[in-house]
Parts: C-alpha cells; structure tokens; sequence
C-alpha cells in the first residue's frame, strides 16, 4: 500500500487556521486527533456526545466535523442527517472516512482523512475503516448475551440473590481490556444503549432510554408518566443533559409543593408591590430557565385557572409578571411529569386538553419497581455504592435479599433508597446487611 501523504497547499491558505470539531465518547482518540490537527494549523474543539456537539456548531463556526463511529447519547444516523440540514456548509465526516454532508469537498479533506489515519494507527484497538483510510483486519465479533444467574454474588454490595435467572449483558468491567474496546466498537450490546442514571437492564428501563435520545435533541415538549417514586425528575434530567440546552439551566419546580395563592407569582415572577408583601420585584421560574429546560413536576396538581396562563405561555412563549403589564419572550424546553393519568383527567376536564396535548408532544411512561424487578440487584449495588461513599461499604446478605426480593415496593425506587438506607443506619459497625435492618417501616404491617 502508498505511503499515505498530505497533499500540498498553498502556503497562504495553509496560515489561515480553520476550526474542527471531534466528537467521540474516547478520550484518547480525541486527544490524539486533536494533536495531529494543531499540527496542522486546525484550531480544535472537543466533545464527548452529540448534543455538546451540536451546541457547540451553534456558537462556533466551523469549517469541519469528525464523529466517531458511535456516539453514547444520540443516534448517529439521526444526528448525522439532522446535523448535516442544520450546518449544509460544514464537511462532516465519520471515522471511518466516510462523508455525510453536502459541503463541497475543500483542498482541506485530504488533511482531515490524514489525521484520522495518523490516529489510529497510533491505536492498538480494533477499528472498522474504510479502504480510503487504511485496511485492518475485521474486529472480534461483539461479546454475546448470556444468562448470569443472579443469585451469584454482585461484588458492590455482597450476596445480592433473586429467585430467577435475569438476561444481561456481560458487563464491560469483566471483559479484557482488549475485548472491550474492540467490542464496544464493533457492536454496542444492550447494556451500553442505557443512560448511566437509569439503573436497569430490563427491556422498559431500556425502552427509556431509547425514547430520551430519540426526544433530546429536539425541542420537542415531553411528558413524562409514572407512579410516584419511579425516577421521574431523573429522566428529565437526562433529556436536559442530552440536549442541546445541557449548559443552561435546568428549573424544576414541584406544582403540588406550592401553594395555590403563590403559584403564579412563582411561575411568572411579580413586580414590587403586586400583592401584600411583595416588597421587591422577583424573577419567576420560567424566566430563570431561559435558554435550558423547565420541568413541571406533578403537573396534574395545577389549579385549572392556572393552566390557561400556562397554555398561552407555551403557545407563545411569552410570559407577563403579575403586577405587570409588558411581556417578556422567553426561550424554554417544557417537560412535565404526572403520576396521575392526564389523559383520562384531560377527557372529564378536571385538566384543560388543550393544554395536556400540548404538553403529551412525546410521552415516556417510567415503570413501577414491581415491572422490573429482575434489576432490583443493580439497584441495590447502585444504591449501597453511593451510601458507601458517606460511611464503610457494606455488604447485603442473604437473608436480606431475600426479604428485599419478597416486597412488592408500593412506593418504587425511592422506596428502595430509603430502605436501604435506614439498614444502613440501623446496622452500625457490621459490615453486613441482614434481615434484621430491612425495616419497610409503616408501609406494610
């Protein structure tokens, strides 16, 4: 095979410095992709996934963009084909060397393809290039699922057991270092399709995650169902993370906490001296998220006269300060939560419809714990890592375990954390959780 060379430009277009994107969950590859690009008179941004990159080509002008063959928070063919319509005057390239955008091909692609390949050939992993790069032999086939019975011991929490064997995908932490990162290139299993803050490996918990990157990108409002204690707020957080709003604020705002007499000040801020009391003018909360996401927390608690102030706000996105008589344009991302079901509750009008299908534009349902209990051992070692980081790591036994394993958890996920949490405390210096200090407190007799 030729040496691989960069081709001649012209001196003055060489000084000129462009501007490149990498975009790759791999530290290492950016970095190494970074160095040959300064190299070459490239100015280098970075970014880990497909939303930081997608912020990132709004406010930084950009002559090219190289993205991995993977990205862990978007799909790579949707983001490939809404980026390429969002940016058509930017070279987008996979790395693999193939093109995905309608720029013409400048005098500059020659040096781009020459950097990826200078990359990787400084990489011992397996890569899938295209012959325009370099040829390599084809990558290990992906490591297979297979049936771990889970009353084999999980190493974060001690026995943790179940009465059933659960699917799971080998988990990456097990596997060689050199399987994992061929691999994880080669075929991305189940197990890395999931957000790391839905703890999970059931298909529901897994269909979560798929629907929050399929949604995240976009501004499309969200609304998302489930009972009380099943990680509403966190999937909201998630869509805010994975967005292209993730560096501006994220507003959570709890509608049942709030009295119904402060709600609208609340929401849409007041001017001084709008009501008793209000001794200064105050910011309300959809305003302090503007450029990010606002969630509506239990929004089925809104007062009905509150909704339709609600409703014109998201049509227009303009808000008006009670006491004042401008508006102010406000950009936000709406995503609401429920546990009630608002669909019924929109039908018999004790919530406005037309504020409801505004709101259900996309709608992720997150499960009771009952619904997946084959993932109550992840968990559990989720949950006793992050009570060891305040006090000794502890163990869960099997008595334990078992008794874990024969609640039905009424209040979800949080149920979980707080159980756990109060063993925690009750055992003291031992460094196993028994049955003992399982306590259910008064929710079951």
């Amino acid at each position: 095979m030729q040496p691989f060379t960069v081709p001649a430009v012209p001196p003055v277009a060489r000084i000129r410095q462009r501007t490149a994107l990498v975009t790759s969950a791999d530290r290492s590859f950016r970095q190494r992709l970074a160095h040959t690009l300064t190299g070459l008179r490239w100015n280098v941004r970075e970014a880990e996934g497909g939303a930081e990159a997608w912020a990132e080509a709004e406010v930084t002008p950009l002559e090219a963009v190289i993205v991995d063959s993977w990205l862990p928070d978007l799909d790579l063919a949707e983001f490939l084909t809404d980026f390429r319509g969002r940016f058509p005057n930017v070279d987008v390239l996979t790395a693999d060397g193939t093109a995905h955008s309608d720029a013409p091909r400048g005098p500059y692609r020659q040096e781009l393809l020459y950097a990826m390949r200078q990359s990787q050939e400084s990489d011992t992993a397996a890569w899938n290039t295209a012959p325009e790069l370099a040829e390599v032999p084809p990558a290990p086939p992906a490591a297979s699922i297979k049936l771990w019975p889970v009353k084999a011991e999980i190493p974060a929490t001690g026995n943790i057991r179940m009465a059933r064997n659960v699917p799971v995908a080998e988990s990456p932490v097990d596997q060689a270092p050199d399987r994992v990162e061929a691999a994880g290139r080669a075929e991305r299993q189940p197990i890395a399709e999931r957000l790391p803050e839905l703890i999970g490996n059931a298909a529901c918990m897994l269909e979560i995650s798929r629907r929050v990157r399929l949604v995240a990108a976009r501004l499309t409002p969200v609304l998302i169902e489930g009972p009380t204690g099943s990680g509403k707020e966190i999937v909201a957080e998630a869509l805010h993370r994975l967005s292209t709003r993730s560096r501006k604020p994220f507003v959570a705002i709890n509608c049942a906490a709030i009295p119904e007499a402060l709600m609208e000040a609340e929401l849409f801020g007041h001017t001084r001296g709008a009501f008793t009391g209000a001794v200064q003018g105050r910011m309300g909360r959809i305003e302090a998220a503007d450029g990010g996401t606002l969630f509506l927390d239990e929004i089925g608690e809104m007062p009905v006269a509150l909704q339709s102030k609600l409703l014109r706000f998201v049509e227009c996105g303009e808000l008006q300060r009670v006491g004042d008589n401008d508006t102010v344009k406000v950009d936000v991302r709406i995503v609401a939560a429920t546990h009630r079901p608002l669909a019924e509750h929109a039908q018999t009008g004790t919530f406005r419809s037309d504020l409801y299908y505004r709101l259900a534009v996309f709608l992720i349902r997150t499960p009771a714990l009952s619904e997946h209990a084959e993932d109550l051992p992840l968990l559990v070692a989720h949950f006793m890592q992050q009570l060891g980081r305040q006090s000794p790591l502890k163990r869960v036994d099997a008595t334990a375990t078992a008794k874990l394993g024969a609640h039905d958890w009424p209040g979800n996920v949080r149920e979980l954390e707080h159980v756990l949490e109060r063993g925690v405390i009750l055992a003291g210096d031992s460094p196993v959780l028994t049955a003992a200090e399982i306590d259910f407190g008064r929710l079951i007799n």
